[in-house]
Order: structure tokens, then C-alpha cells, then sequence
């Protein structure tokens, strides 16, 4: 539901490894790390820190239901993707939610902290999913609420504005 298809771009890296730049994915804008590393996935956007200690992924897609309500819409990806804790909240003036989960690492190494955030606007569904290293979390979890939080909606490519 979340997924959507996007144009890997490049960051130009510059300044400290945290500092925000204005990106785009699809139809949403967001702030992310300058020097972190972008990526595409299989239609997913990842970002990388250089330290390789935390990425974050971004997927955007469109709402199948012609005038659904954004609240609405927020109900049923919260519904779709499960589980409980969720904090609703506004981003870009739209509904969205966040939540904060710790799993043990694959590889043993000690505990992943996944921080989720997910919107909608009646037309555009969002995802933002950081993960860190949780002994990293006093470094990244700042930066994951500034990401997750500065997603808006831009306007379609061809009106311009």
C-alpha cells in the first residue's frame, strides 16, 4: 500500500554529517542528512549515514480510493501495518502517527531501535522508517524526529508553482 515508484537522485554531500538538506521523493518533500548516502531499493529510497550506525527508508505511494479523508486513509495504513503505541500526530498538516519499537539485531549484536512514522493526505500515502544501533541512540533519534517530522506534500510535477 505504501509502496511507490521513484527517481534515485543523488545528495551532493556537504557540511556536518547531521546537517539537513531538502530532498524530494515522488510527491512528498522531506528534510534528510546531506551526507548521508541515497539509494534506491527495489522502489524504496534509503538513506545511509556515513558511519553505517543508522539509515532510514522512504516509501511513497497513492491512495486507490478516489476523495478518501486523511484520517481515514491514516486508519486504515495503521490498520494494514498492525501493532499498538502508535502516537497520532500532524505532519505537514496532514494525519499521521509515529512509533518507536527495539527487536534484537540479526546478527546478535546487540538491540535495533525502529522508529516509524506514516502519513497521508487523502491522495499520498508516506513512510518513514529509521533504524539505528540502539547504543547510537542518543546520536540519531533527534535526527530521526527531524526527518520523520518534515515530510510535506509538493505538488504535482507539471503545475507549476
Amino acid at each position: 500500500m505504501i509502496l511507490g515508484t521513484f527517481v534515485a537522485v543523488m545528495l551532493a554531500a556537504g557540511g556536518s554529517a547531521d546537517a539537513l538538506s531538502s530532498v524530494t521523493v515522488k510527491n512528498i518533500a522531506l528534510k534528510a542528512p546531506a551526507a548521508w548516502t541515497r539509494s534506491n531499493m527495489d522502489g524504496t529510497e534509503k538513506f545511509l549515514a556515513p558511519s553505517g550506525d543508522a539509515y532510514f527508508l522512504v516509501d511513497v505511494g497513492t491512495v486507490q480510493t478516489a476523495g478518501m479523508k486523511a484520517e481515514l486513509c491514516r486508519t486504515k495504513i495503521l490498520a494494514n501495518i498492525g501493532g499498538d503505541s502508535w502516537t497520532m500526530l500532524k505532519v505537514g498538516g496532514q494525519p499521521a502517527a509515529t512509533k518507536t519499537d527495539t527487536d534484537a539485531a540479526p546478527d546478535g549484536s546487540g538491540n535495533v531501535d525502529t522508529v516509524t512514522y506514516v502519513g497521508c493526505n487523502g491522495k499520498t500515502t508516506w513512510s518513514v522508517v529509521f533504524y539505528m544501533e540502539q547504543g547510537k541512540k542518543d546520536r540519531f533519534a533527534a535526527v530521526a524526529e527531524k526527518v520523520g517530522t518534515s515530510v510535506s506534500f509538493t505538488p504535482p510535477k507539471n503545475k507549476k508553482g
